[in-house]
């Protein structure tokens, strides 16, 4: 009788290069900057706050296990995922390690949880207030990500931007602000600023991959 051992062998080789892939915590912070928006390796670089050297390095790893793909333009190379199935890859990877690594939680509450933005609003009622026109709904990543997916009916001002922008947003209604999901602090310290500046606002934690996970509508 034929063993099935080295069937078996080879398929389980070929699962662990994407372990291998991925057992890397810049590697991973690139997939998650990659499922927000391509980017070219330089402002991977400075995103990641890595040299260009390694985040090129980081960069072909992924490539070579499949997760990603390049694209070059003149002197530039630009990253993106090699299909949606990346990004749920990583949010189902964030989801598992949120249920069961205690120290996410531990983190998160130093970071995040003993800042007065804690609470965050609730995705399915921000969708049908959005559509009544009752909430101002404010994407703080930077514009190439808001342009390549954002909620429908968000505004794009970069958090960078949101102190000198602030007559753009009315202040007789309530303010949500997003960023890249749970751990991308923008939306906290977006949220921080409005209250000092007297609006009323709290912050969705969803990023878009959890958005559109739950059947939402992703606008481009």
């Amino acid at each position: 009788m034929k063993s099935h051992r080295p069937f078996k062998n080879a398929i389980y080789q070929q699962l662990a290069r994407i372990g291998k892939a991925t057992a890397s915590p810049p590697r991973l912070e690139l997939l998650d900057l990659l499922s927000q928006a391509p980017r070219t390796v330089e402002a991977l670089a400075q995103e990641s706050s890595q040299s260009v050297a390694n985040t090129s390095r980081h960069l072909q790893v992924l490539r070579a296990a499949r997760l990603v793909e390049a694209e070059k333009s003149g002197l530039f190379v630009t990253y993106r995922l090699a299909d949606e199935e990346v990004a749920d890859f990583f949010r189902s990877l964030r989801l598992l390690a949120e249920a069961r690594l205690a120290e996410i939680e531990r983190f998160t509450r130093e970071y995040v949880w003993d800042r007065e933005t804690m609470e965050a609003v609730d995705r399915d009622a921000l969708r049908e207030r959005v559509k009544r026109g009752e909430v101002v709904v404010l994407d703080v990543r930077p514009v190439e990500e808001y342009q390549a997916g954002h909620i429908p009916g968000a505004r794009s001002i970069p958090w960078k931007e949101l102190e000198s922008r602030l007559g753009e947003i009315p202040a007789d209604q309530e303010v949500v602000a997003y960023c890249r999901g749970p751990y991308c602090l923008f939306a906290v310290e977006a949220v921080e600023l409005l209250r000092s500046r007297g609006f009323k606002a709290t912050r969705l934690d969803d990023s878009l991959a959890d958005w559109r996970a739950h059947g939402m509508d992703v606008q481009t």
